[in-house]
C-alpha cells in the first residue's frame, strides 16, 4: 500500500520491519496476510518460518523454513489485498475494480465518495489511485462492518487517505458538506436509484457516477432514474477468462487408446533423417489453452456523467 508517511512507506525499495503487514505467497491460489512480529512463527505445510528471519529482508524475498520449504514475502498491494482480505460482504475483484477506476477517471488528488464500504476491496484501490493528495470518503450503514473496515485500513496503511462513515445513504443521502465537491461517486447498494439524486448533488460539473448491481432489474431501474440529470449512460459486464500457459513434451506418433497426439505445426521443413525426427518428437513445446476454471458473473457496472448546466 502507499503510505503518506515516508518513514513507513511500503515499497519494493525498503526492507521489512517488525510490525509490517506482508502477504505470504505459497502459490497463486494460496496466500495469506501476516503481521510480522519478531518473536512469532508461521507454520504451514512447508515447515516453520521464523518471523525474525524476515525482518531486514526486502519485499519479494524468498525465505526458507526449518524443512527447507519456502514462501515469498510480498508487499500488500491492493491487488493482493483483494485476494486475501476477510469477506464480510460480496466484494469487487481486480477486473471490475480496474474498469471502475478507469471509467471514473480517478487520478491523484481526486475526492471520491463511496457508499457500501463492505469488505473494503474497492476502497483500497481507490485510496492508491487518489494518493497522495486526494481522499476517499466511504460510508456503510452497518456499524460493525464500518469498524472492521477501519481496522483493515489501519493495517494496510491507508487510513490517512480514507475516512469511514456510518450512514444509510439510501435513506439519508450523502452529507451536505460534500455538495459539488466530489470528482466521482461509487454506489454499491441494493436500491441504488434511491441514492442517485443525492449523488448528483455531490458531483462537480461533468462528474461521473458508477453503480454496481448484481441483477439486471436493478440496472434497468437505475438507468431510468439517471436519464433526467445524467448523460453518457453505459453498462458493462466483465467475464474474465484466463489461459494456462505451460511447457509440454510432445510425442509425434504416440497413440494412446486410439488417440493420436500430433506434433505442433511447423512453418519450415525440417531436415530429413531419423535423428532429426527423434529430436523434434521429444522437443518441448509451449502451449496455451483456456483455463477450466473461469470466473462467471459478478455484477453489472453502470457509468454515467452529470449533465453540465449551461
Amino acid at each position: 500500500m502507499l503510505l503518506t508517511d515516508p518513514s513507513k512507506k511500503i515499497s519494493f525499495n525498503r526492507c521489512i520491519r517488525d510490525g509490517d503487514l506482508v502477504i505470504v505467497y505459497e502459490r497463486h491460489d494460496s496466500m495469506k496476510a501476516v503481521k510480522v512480529c519478531e518473536n512469532s512463527v508461521l507454520q504451514n505445510r512447508f515447515g516453520v518460518f521464523e518471523h525474525s528471519d524476515w525482518i531486514g529482508k526486502p519485499f519479494g524475498s524468498k525465505v526458507f523454513s526449518n524443512k527447507n520449504g519456502f514462501v515469498y514475502l510480498l508487499a500488500p498491494t491492493p491487488e493482493l489485498w483483494t485476494l486475501v482480505l476477510s469477506h464480510r460482504t460480496q466484494i469487487l475483484y481486480i477486473a471490475d475494480i480496474s474498469l471502475v477506476i478507469l471509467y471514473l477517471e480517478i487520478v491523484p488528488g481526486c475526492l471520491v465518495l463511496e457508499s457500501g464500504t463492505g469488505s473494503g476491496s474497492l476502497t483500497t484501490s481507490l485510496a492508491r489511485a487518489v494518493a497522495p493528495t486526494g481522499h476517499v470518503y466511504t460510508f456503510d450503514f452497518h456499524e460493525q462492518r464500518a469498524a472492521s473496515a477501519r481496522e483493515d485500513f489501519e493495517k494496510t496503511g491507508i487510513s490517512t487517505l480514507v475516512t469511514v462513515g456510518i450512514r444509510d445513504i439510501q435513506g439519508e443521502g450523502f452529507p451536505d458538506e460534500f455538495s459539488g465537491l466530489a470528482d466521482s461517486v461509487f454506489l454499491d447498494l441494493p436500491q441504488p436509484w434511491l441514492a442517485i439524486p443525492s449523488a448528483g448533488k455531490m458531483l462537480k460539473q461533468d462528474g461521473i457516477l458508477c453503480s454496481f448491481s448484481p441483477c439486471i432489474e436493478q440496472v434497468q431501474r437505475s438507468c431510468e432514474n439517471l436519464r433526467s440529470n445524467f448523460t453518457d449512460i453505459r453498462t458493462f459486464e466483465i467475464l474474465l477468462r484466463s489461459c494456462d500457459v505451460r511447457e509440454w513434451r510432445m510425442e509425434g506418433s504416440k497413440v494412446d487408446e486410439g488417440t493420436s497426439i500430433a506434433c505442433p505445426p511447423r512453418k519450415r521443413r525440417q531436415p530429413s533423417g531419423e535423428g532429426s525426427v527423434r529430436d523434434h518428437q521429444s522437443s518441448p513445446a509451449v502451449m496455451a489453452r483456456p483455463s477450466a476454471e473461469a470466473r462467471g458473473h459478478t455484477g453489472y457496472l453502470t457509468f454515467s456523467r452529470l449533465k453540465c448546466i449551461l
